[in-house]
C-alpha cells in the first residue's frame, strides 16, 4: 500500500485525501487549525457566514466529482436572472442603480468573442469591441471572481473566461445550504469512512521523507515551509464586509458596482438558514488597490448599501469587515495563463495543491483540479488526472 501524508485540511486537502485514499493510499492529512475547511469553514453562530462570498459552479469539474460521492448536499441556486425585478438584481452605473446592464457591456458576451487574447490586457481588448466605458464596465463586473482592483489590467483570455462564467445563463453559481461547512464535513466523513488519518491542530514545520507529501496551503504558506521564495504569484487584495439586517421588503438581492469593482449579496435570499427569523445576511466583496485600506472598501461598500437597501443603518444587527490579502486565488497578467503559476509537481515527491497554482478552472476549481493533479503525479497514476478541466 502506498503511503501519502497531506499538509492542508482545506477544499484541496481534503480533495486530495479523498483521491489519494480512493486510489488505495494510506493518507495521514495534517490540519493546523482545530477545525478542517480552510478559507470553506462556515462560522458558528446565528451569522453563518464564510470567508468572503463563496460559490460552486455547476459547470466546473469539481460539480459531477461532488455529485458522484453524493457530497453535494442540499444546493440553494441563484434564482434565474431574467426577469430581472424578480431576483431584484441591481447594477450601479454612472453613480444610480438599473436593472439592465449597459448594452456595451453585453457586446462581451456574444460567442463570437468568446476567444480573447492571452496578451493583451482586457480594458484594450475590450476596448476594441464595446468602445471604453463598456470595457470598464465589464471589467468592475467581472470583479465577482476575481477579488481584483483592477481587472482591466489583466490578462483578457483570464477576465473574459469569469465574466462569461458569472454572466451565464442560467446561472452556474449554487451554494451549499447552511455554509460551506457542510460540504466540508461531508468530505470530512468520506475522508474518514475511507481511512484517512486527520489530525487537527498539527502544525507541519519540517516536511516527511519517508512519504510523497501534498502541499494543499496558500502559496504564503508553502513557501515558509519549503523555503522556496520562488513561490509567488499575484493575487487580489480585497475587503470582506458581512452585515446582518432587519428584513424590509424591497432590497436588492444583488448590488453590483459597474463604477468600480464591488459585489454585494443578499445571501438569504437563497437560504434563510443562514441568519436568525426576520434577519437578512449580506456579504460582499470590495478589491482595494495596495495603497487603499480597509476604511476605502468600507465606504464603497456603504454606497451600494444607500442605493439598494434603505435605511439600512437603522436595520443593522451585526456586522463584521476584514482585509483578505493573497486569499483570494490567482490572477494572471497580460501574457500569462495558469500554466505558467507556480508548478504542482515541486521535485523530490513534494507536490502543491491550491488556488494560486498551476491549474485550469475558476475560483474553487483550481484548487479541486490541483489536488487530483497532485494526488496522480505522487501516487504515479495518471489515470486520475482524467478530471481536469
Amino acid at each position: 500500500m502506498q503511503r501519502i501524508t497531506v499538509i492542508g485540511g482545506g477544499f484541496a486537502g481534503l480533495t486530495a485525501a479523498i483521491t489519494a485514499a480512493e486510489a488505495g493510499a494510506e493518507v495521514t492529512l495534517h490540519e493546523a487549525h482545530h477545525t478542517l475547511g480552510g478559507r470553506a469553514r462556515t462560522a458558528e453562530g446565528p451569522y453563518r457566514t464564510n470567508e468572503g462570498p463563496h460559490a460552486l459552479y455547476s459547470g466546473g469539474p469539481h460539480w459531477s466529482w461532488l455529485r458522484q460521492r453524493g457530497l453535494l448536499g442540499l444546493l440553494a441556486p441563484l434564482p434565474p436572472l431574467p426577469p430581472l425585478e424578480a431576483t431584484r438584481l441591481r447594477l450601479r452605473h454612472h453613480g444610480t442603480l438599473h436593472r439592465v446592464p449597459p448594452f456595451a457591456l453585453l457586446k462581451l458576451l456574444r460567442r463570437a468573442h468568446a476567444h480573447a487574447p492571452v496578451d493583451t490586457d482586457f480594458l484594450t481588448w475590450a476596448t476594441g469591441i464595446a468602445g471604453e466605458e463598456g470595457a470598464r464596465a465589464a471589467a468592475h463586473y467581472s470583479a465577482v471572481a476575481l477579488f481584483h482592483h483592477d481587472p482591466g489590467s489583466l490578462s483578457a483570455a483570464f477576465v473574459q473566461e469569469r465574466l462569461r462564467r458569472a454572466t451565464k445563463l442560467p446561472p452556474e453559481a449554487h451554494y451549499p445550504r447552511g455554509g460551506w461547512g457542510g460540504l466540508i464535513d461531508r468530505m470530512a466523513s468520506r475522508a474518514w469512512n475511507l481511512g484517512v488519518r486527520m489530525e487537527t491542530l498539527s502544525r507541519v514545520d519540517t516536511l516527511p521523507t519517508d512519504t510523497p507529501v501534498v502541499v494543499a496551503t496558500s502559496l504564503d504558506a508553502a513557501r515558509r515551509l519549503l523555503g522556496d521564495p520562488a513561490l509567488t504569484w499575484p493575487s487580489g487584495r480585497t475587503v470582506l464586509v458581512d452585515l446582518a439586517l432587519r428584513t424590509r421588503r424591497g432590497d436588492a438581492f444583488v448590488v453590483s458596482d459597474l463604477d468600480a469593482p464591488g459585489w454585494l449579496e443578499r445571501f438569504t435570499a437563497q437560504d434563510r438558514t443562514l441568519a436568525p427569523a426576520g434577519e437578512q445576511l449580506l456579504q460582499g466583496q470590495f478589491p482595494i488597490a495596495p495603497h487603499e485600506t480597509r476604511a476605502d472598501g468600507a465606504a464603497r461598500a456603504e454606497e451600494l448599501l444607500d442605493l439598494g437597501h434603505a435605511g439600512w443603518r437603522e436595520r443593522v444587527t451585526w456586522r463584521r469587515e476584514a482585509v483578505a490579502n493573497g486569499r483570494t486565488g490567482a490572477v494572471d497578467p497580460p501574457g500569462t495563463s495558469w500554466r505558467d503559476r507556480p508548478a504542482v509537481d515541486r521535485g523530490d515527491g513534494v507536490y502543491l495543491a491550491g488556488d494560486q497554482v498551476a491549474a485550469p478552472g475558476v475560483l474553487s476549481e483550481v484548487s479541486f483540479n490541483s489536488a487530483l493533479t497532485a494526488v496522480s503525479l505522487a501516487l504515479g497514476r495518471h489515470e486520475l488526472d482524467l478530471k481536469r478541466a
